[in-house]
């Protein structure tokens, strides 16, 4: 069977583990399991971090059980990596290895009003969101670890309690599985990479290193912070379970290991995201593009200790996927996740002018960055119907993807030709031709779908070499769908789209 090279893939709504042959695509064995989310008032979103651990040990077993089944060993796998949800804020204590709340998961809107505290304390009494970002690449936003970290200390009593003690840890979830998996309170390895430190706001986007201003506007304790590692090394050992012994080796955010497994590793090159929210990632390589148009800097990915830092602009759509659940389950005018093509395209036999859906249900991400925004539908009329609602959902998706390349084509000083793209969503082939259409660039989806995991399978597997990252590209069919709109019929429906999203500002006062 060769040499194997296994990927922890920890998203939001489920886990996984893949075993890949090394330096290939071929998937030989997987197992994943849905992961439940935790709503206790209007825009919360916790999930249990001791859920999140057993889902992925339990991945990980079964994943064994169907490589033993199909004649493989253990002894094959040479490594593993992990990929994770970026920003999700998890504080445990360190001696007895338990949560000390839930996770705050990244979209939460929680802390809100923390950021309203926060821009109290920038200089001159300005309430700049950008204050931080030349040190740290991000806006003041709701959406970062630092935040919910501080949150959580000003309203979780124990937190507070073992803060003082001494005893308490941060990490995102690479880092409480990192901990976890290498042994936890006997041992365990307190670790991050550079990718999910770079969203954390308290790590200096130039020397990738915890930056004490930062730690100190936020008022946290930097004994709580893991050590920062590249995303390509040897972290440590697996200490119990089936893949006891095997090198921990490699480690991405979710979105930087999409870019990495869509092998977008050329100055130039982007990808988009399309899951419960949507990820766009542009590489910039060795440059650092300081956005002006609301986009942020992130570390795309460090190919090793020894290796400099490749950098990308994000863009992010708070809501995609998302949006055709709550027309399911809150609404009730989608049946079901796969039934949204066909509805949609009803609509295209029914006039009914034109209906615009803003799905902005907890504000709205870059470029906009407005928690004050809310959802509108706009354009409706007697004889709309709901499949011209699924219509607009799906759009909305296009048009929110558009703003984000907008912003990118402004700030990095030319145009993309075409996108690569993955997710869940990209099975709608409606959604991509829209894409393309909108936006009026060539989409291009590879027939691997598990670009994330790949991602975190390349890093892991090259750090104990059995991954060539510096030779040519391994070789990925594509799909492609090209614009078939004219200049004109695309720029009065985005114009349009501009009009919606303004009636959207401003609802939360």
């Amino acid at each position: 069977m060769g040499f194997l090279v296994g990927a922890i893939d920890e998203g939001t709504s489920s886990a996984r583990f893949i075993l890949f042959k090394a330096g290939t695509t071929e998937v030989v064995a997987s197992h994943q399991q849905e992961l439940s989310q935790i709503h206790l008032q209007e825009g919360w979103v916790e999930q249990d971090p001791k859920e999140i651990l057993k889902c992925v040990q339990t991945c990980i077993e079964t994943t064994i059980d169907k490589l033993i089944a199909l004649g493989g060993s253990v002894n094959d796998i040479v490594s593993v990596g992990i990929t994770n949800q970026r920003e999700s804020t998890v504080l445990w204590d360190k001696t007895t290895g338990e949560p000390l709340y839930n996770s705050i998961v990244w979209l939460d809107v929680r802390t809100s009003s923390t950021v309203d505290c926060l821009l109290d304390k920038v200089p001159n009494k300005s309430r700049n969101k950008n204050y931080l970002k030349p040190l740290c690449g991000l806006p003041l936003s709701p959406y970062f670890s630092a935040v919910k970290i501080k949150w959580l200390q000003e309203n979780i009593p124990q937190v507070k309690k073992a803060m003082a003690a001494g005893t308490c840890l941060f990490g995102t979830i690479d880092t409480w599985l990192m901990w976890n998996l290498t042994g936890g309170k006997n041992g365990g390895i307190h670790i991050t990479d550079v990718t999910n430190a770079s969203r954390t706001m308290l790590m200096n986007i130039d020397t990738l290193k915890w930056d004490p201003v930062l730690i100190n506007f936020f008022e946290i304790p930097s004994n709580i912070l893991p050590a920062i590692k590249s995303s390509s090394e040897v972290y440590g050992e697996i200490a119990d379970g089936s893949l006891r012994g095997v090198k921990l080796a490699g480690c991405l955010g979710d979105q930087q290991s999409a870019l990495v497994g869509q092998q977008c590793l050329n100055r130039g090159q982007a990808k988009a995201t399309y899951g419960t929210g949507c990820f766009l990632l542009y590489n910039t390589g060795n440059l650092k593009v300081h956005s002006a148009h609301g986009l942020l800097t992130t570390v795309a990915y460090q190919f090793g200790p020894d290796k400099p830092p490749v950098y990308a602009l994000e863009g992010s759509v708070a809501i995609a996927g998302a949006a055709l659940n709550w027309l399911r389950d809150n609404l009730t005018v989608l049946p079901s996740f796969e039934q949204a093509q066909d509805i949609a395209e009803k609509a295209e036999q029914i006039e009914s002018g034109e209906v615009y859906f803003v799905p902005a249900f907890s504000g709205l991400y870059a470029p906009y960055w407005q928690q004050e925004a809310r959802g509108v539908i706009v354009g409706i009329s007697e004889d709309t119907e709901a499949c011209h609602i699924v219509r607009a959902t799906l759009e909305a998706v296009c048009y929110q993807t558009r703003d984000i390349l907008e912003a990118m084509n402004s700030d990095y000083g030319s145009a993309l030709s075409s996108l690569q793209v993955d997710g869940g969503m990209t099975a709608n082939s409606l959604l991509m031709q829209l894409q393309a259409d909108l936006a009026g660039v060539t989409i291009l989806k590879p027939s691997m779908a598990e670009s994330t995991a790949l991602g975190a399978a390349m890093v892991a597997g090259a750090a104990v070499g059995h991954w060539n990252l510096d030779g040519p590209v391994m070789s990925l069919p594509t799909t492609k769908w090209s614009p078939h709109f004219t200049e004109d019929e695309r720029d009065v429906r985005y114009s349009k789209w501009k009009m919606a999203v303004e009636r959207a500002m401003g609802w939360e006062m």
